[in-house]
């Protein structure tokens, strides 16, 4: 009992310290140093154009809707020929905005197919002092020195047919790095060793859900077993969990070995894409396409398991549904929280707020456009992203209240990095340094 209490009181301790390590200056994964896209940054800017507090602007080559990753001086992206038979990643100056590496790291001769709405670059890479993590799914995950560029390690021994292409971005976390696998043929989770890049465990996904065809029979029909979503890594009762959302199903895993903690079935949704939030002891997610839903979960253990369709149950398990929201629900953006109040921008441009502890509304406000990008939260206020290049800011809290409208040529699919009080911004085609 005490090596255990130890062990929870050594894991909070790294992640408190990798994140007041990040905060400012690094931004060291996808929706940033505590994963739910939110900063402790002042003095960012509130107001841009294509010629007003632009710092610098350096076109990026290829096509990739992956977010940059900050570390000290330098911003890393994956990129990708918009064919996939080339996956690279770049290194820009932080200060000059100068592309300093641009390393070819996998060939790929014959790529799988991925949607033309989504990349063959979308996963967002991690970084650490000295290291980056990159993957694109199957075709490769490497670690690469941030020095010289070169490979330290790689894998490409996954598979995993990514049906419209990989999305799941990579988390660091006590020297392993946990990565998603949800294709039409496999759904599992992997940690690999941070230094050597070994498989330290491996779990498969408890449900593979598959297609009811004509006859009764399951079909591995793909957008059925398929999800985008990167994991997370909370504290609950003083021990870690990780938690991965798969197609039609909410998981959580004991970090150091795999094991399969408590599952929440979603069986009307499909194809997940967002990375959890965590507040007031719950966990806040979307469940994905079709219709979807938000789900506030109250987390179990040992193996506990609920349906989130079903009557509750009546045995008293510790994994609850405590609340659901069914309108507004985002399927691509994920939500950020605050204060006691839950954030989201749903896939039509509808911002929304929520009561975290309750689920009741707080305010809906149209944002416009088309959106995938993750929303920021910082310095008092929230920064919604448009497919059109239209970005809004608004400020937090209860009364919705808009400040800007700011608008950048090619339009956001990557979400925004902040480091130090500047906001890095990837469109479609170049990536930004906004600041005042």
């Amino acid at each position: 009992m005490k090596l255990a209490i130890l062990a929870a009181a050594a894991f909070s301790i790294l992640l408190q310290g990798a994140a007041a390590a990040s905060d400012d200056l690094n931004w060291p994964e996808f929706r940033g140093p505590r994963g739910d896209g939110s900063s402790t940054s002042t003095g960012l800017p509130t107001s841009w154009s294509e010629t007003n507090h632009v710092k610098w602007k350096t076109p990026i080559h290829g096509r990739a809707w992956s977010s940059p990753v900050i570390w000290g001086g330098q911003i890393w992206l994956s990129t990708a020929t918009p064919d996939g038979h080339q996956l690279y990643a770049v290194c820009v100056d932080r200060e000059t905005g100068k592309i300093v590496l641009d390393e070819k790291l996998f060939d790929v001769e014959v790529p799988q197919f991925a949607h033309e709405f989504n990349t063959y670059g979308s996963p967002t890479p991690a970084i650490q002092e000295g290291r980056l993590y990159i993957t694109f799914g199957s075709p490769g995950t490497a670690c690469v020195d941030t020095k010289t560029g070169q490979k330290i390690w790689e894998r490409r021994d996954f598979i995993c047919n990514h049906f419209r292409g990989a999305g799941s971005s990579p988390i660091l976390a006590d020297g392993r790095l946990y990565l998603n696998f949800d294709g039409s043929d496999h759904q599992f989770v992997v940690a690999l060793d941070q230094k050597t890049g070994q498989t330290l465990w491996r779990t498969e996904r408890s449900v593979d859900f598959k297609d009811l065809g004509a006859d009764g029979k399951p079909q591995a029909q793909g957008d059925f077993r398929k999800a985008y979503a990167t994991c997370s890594i909370a504290l609950f009762d003083g021990a870690p969990q990780l938690l991965s959302q798969g197609a039609k199903a909410m998981y959580a895993y004991e970090p150091a070995t795999g094991k399969e903690l408590w599952r929440i079935d979603e069986r009307t949704s499909q194809a997940a894409g967002t990375r959890p939030v965590v507040g007031l002891g719950l966990v806040f997610v979307p469940t994905g396409w079709t219709p979807g839903q938000i789900l506030a979960i109250r987390p179990g253990h040992n193996g506990e398991s609920l349906d989130a369709n079903a009557p509750a149950p009546a045995n008293d398990l510790q994994l609850k549904i405590v609340w659901k929201g069914r309108k507004c629900v985002p399927k691509k953006p994920s939500m950020t929280f605050q204060d006691g109040l839950l954030y989201a921008l749903d896939d039509n441009g509808v911002a929304s707020c929520w009561d975290a502890a309750t689920g009741a509304v707080i305010w809906n406000e149209r944002i416009g456009g088309n959106c995938s990008a993750s929303p920021l939260l910082a310095d008092g206020h929230i920064y919604y992203f448009n497919e059109e290049g239209k970005a809004t800011v608004v400020k937090s809290g209860r009364e919705f209240a808009k400040v800007e409208e700011n608008i950048l040529a090619d339009g956001f699919m990557a979400s925004p990095a902040v480091s130090g009080k500047a906001l890095f911004l990837r469109t479609k085609t170049s990536l930004y340094r906004i600041e005042n």
